[in-house]
């Protein structure tokens, strides 16, 4: 479902309001690079919005499969063009909704996946082959491919036309997030075969979505950001070289995730920055030429952490500003936030105004209008050129240390992080960074917080109980065999994918998949 006809709009004559002519592209002054053209600051595509809008892509997840697909259906059907799935804590660790572990968090943060026929009510009435979902999930990002695949052969649908996104970023988990199960070397074989999988199976299909949202959200500014995500980057593609992966394969089918902050000029510069400096790294330091491979296609998400719970309406105006940056940096699809998500899980109306706020920006703010409309202005190129450098500093420092991966063992990435909010912190309690309502401008009384929404407690022990019926109908000996094939290709260099699917297609659960794979790799403690 688009929410606008592309060959219209490729027609259609822009202009402002006063019907002043706009053409597609004014020249920047100082470059003579234009978008589409490496290094493709200015944006990957010739035209960018005028050719194709970004994906409208709201993430969403909660309480009960067939509450999330209530969701999902709704936004569909009011313009969003992409799914985004997001999964409870226990399915993002690797526990079924009945383990004791998973006990008071079920549904809370996300959708509770344990087996297939989870992700098939979750997905009913939404076409696979037309429909793109982007699963944001990392340590068993894997499993959930393979439920994903499992779920297309079951209804008869070529998995090679499945259109969508993996996150299968384990390292910014280990940074920052935390919800990971393995330690960091195994969880990477897991990651790279996912890449020779998708690079067999699913051509249409993105393996990793290289995420440094969350290290922004951990309190990183744009400069780290940048730098460490992009150091993440590298170390995925040597692994991927490592294990034998085509990397112009995976040059083509990369996808980033970026957040979208509150300085709408840094962040503007620092998409353009990603962006050239990807294209170089891509060319000098892997040597792949294809354009193709040094276009960073992103995501983009507005930043959950700066909103407030203290007059949540001024949250809307926030989320603009950070969408607009988004779209003004040139993202391929952007989520954003719902006013209340300070309070709790987005309601019905306030993701209704998220969406949008989004439509409103492509359809009437003319910000679609002009490929890479900043470009040439002399605080957005000074600021691009900027970020740039500092962020090259922090790659060169994190390849001194041995690269990335052992960066992480160092703890070095998570150091800097928390030094950066800790910092950021005092600067808000001092005032000198003002936020308002909050240090700034605010009421002494401004009145309840807006209902937020609530997840039902009967939703878990209804899920246990479903899950335990489930259980209880297999045979026992059949899923035990599936099991150990699983514990052989994990044991050995055989594509672990290859036996997952073969187990979501028996019943096996992912708890009972996850179980495996931490008998042979070992679970992780920090």
């Amino acid at each position: 479902m688009s929410i606008e006809n592309s060959a219209t709009e490729k027609r259609r004559e822009r202009t402002t309001a006063s019907g002043v002519p706009l053409e597609p592209l004014y020249e920047s002054y100082g470059t003579p690079e234009r978008p589409g053209q490496f290094p493709f600051t200015r944006g990957i595509h010739p035209g960018m919005y005028r050719d194709r809008l970004w994906t409208v892509r709201q993430y969403a997840g909660y309480s009960s499969t067939a509450e999330t697909n209530q969701r999902y259906r709704y936004l569909l059907d009011q313009g969003q063009t992409g799914l985004s799935v997001a999964f409870d804590l226990p399915t993002q660790i690797g526990y079924d909704s009945d383990d004791p572990i998973a006990l008071g968090e079920v549904g809370k943060v996300g959708v509770p996946i344990s087996c297939l026929d989870d992700l098939d009510e979750l997905l009913d009435g939404i076409p696979l082959d037309e429909v793109s979902v982007s699963m944001t999930i990392n340590a068993t990002a894997a499993i959930l491919l393979a439920f994903h695949v499992a779920l297309a052969k079951r209804r008869g649908i070529d998995p090679a036309s499945l259109r969508g996104t993996l996150q299968n970023d384990i390292l910014k988990e280990f940074i920052t997030r935390r919800t990971y199960r393995f330690a960091a070397r195994p969880s990477l074989r897991l990651v790279t075969d996912v890449f020779r999988f998708t690079s067999e199976h699913l051509p249409r299909w993105n393996p990793i979505s290289i995420s440094g949202y969350h290290m922004r959200e951990a309190g990183a500014n744009a400069v780290q950001e940048l730098g460490l995500t992009i150091a993440n980057a590298i170390a995925y593609f040597e692994e991927a070289r490592r294990s034998g992966v085509d990397l112009s394969y995976l040059g083509r089918r990369v996808s980033f995730f970026w957040n979208a902050h509150n300085h709408l000029f840094e962040e503007v510069a620092k998409f353009r920055a990603a962006r050239r400096l990807w294209a170089s790294i891509v060319k000098e330091r892997f040597g792949l030429d294809d354009a193709a491979c040094a276009r960073m296609r992103f995501h983009t998400q507005t930043a959950g952490s700066t909103l407030t719970s203290r007059e949540p309406e001024n949250n809307v105006v926030r989320v603009t500003v950070q969408a607009l940056a988004a779209v003004l940096g040139g993202t391929q699809s952007l989520h954003t936030n719902g006013m209340d998500e300070a309070l709790g899980l987005p309601t019905r109306q306030s993701a209704r105004t998220a969406l949008r706020t989004q439509q409103i920006l492509a359809h009437e703010s003319g910000v679609a209008d002009v490929a890479d409309p900043l470009g040439g202005c002399p605080l957005i190129e000074t600021l691009t050129d900027e970020l740039e450098l500092r962020a090259r500093d922090l790659i060169t420092e994190i390849d001194a240390m041995g690269g990335a991966v052992a960066a992480v063992e160092k703890s070095f990435q998570q150091s800097i992080i928390e030094n950066e909010a800790y910092a950021h912190q005092q600067r808000i309690e001092s005032g000198e960074t003002p936020i308002v309502a909050v240090n700034r401008f605010g009421e002494p009384d401004s009145g309840p917080p807006p209902q937020a929404q609530k997840v039902d407690p009967a939703v878990e022990n209804e899920r246990i109980v479903a899950l335990g019926d489930r259980k209880a109908s297999r045979r026992r000996s059949a899923i035990d065999r599936l099991l150990e094939t699983l514990r052989e290709h994990a044991a050995s260099d055989t594509n672990v994918v290859d036996a997952l699917v073969e187990c979501a297609e028996g019943g096996v659960t992912l708890g009972e998949m996850s179980t495996v794979l931490a008998d042979v790799y070992g679970e992780y403690r920090e």
